[in-house]
């Protein structure tokens, strides 16, 4: 289970890092796009990393929930832009909601141990 967390934060610091050291700059039309996708994958790791330390991860649900929530949170920007509403609140809320639930039932978890 450890080893699990210990390579996924690894894995998550490797990314910061090459993600601040790359000179790659995405248009502003993107933004919106990619704020929501970083939150949808928050959301996947955050519950990825819940699953972990409750004993019953399981891979293939994490890489299908990390990318259908990425999928659905672009889409529903998507869709919100060309119909003029704003669609990815909805989207903000709900991933807002349960990356807080999940980093709170983490905290709970590892304030028992």
């Amino acid at each position: 289970m450890w080893t699990g967390i210990i390579l996924a934060a690894a894995g998550l610091t490797v990314g910061i890092l090459v993600g601040l050291n790359v000179p790659l700059v995405l248009p502003q039309i993107y933004a919106q796009y990619l704020g929501l996708a970083v939150l949808a994958a928050l959301d996947s790791v955050f519950g990825g990393v819940r699953a972990a330390l409750e004993n019953h991860y399981d891979n293939h649900i994490f890489i299908t929930g990390f990318f259908s929530n990425i999928l659905l949170a672009a889409g529903l920007a998507y869709i919100g832009t060309k119909l003029g509403v704003p669609l990815s609140t909805a989207a903000v809320v709900a991933f807002g909601v349960r990356l807080f639930q999940n980093l709170a039932i983490i905290r709970r978890y590892l304030l028992k141990k």
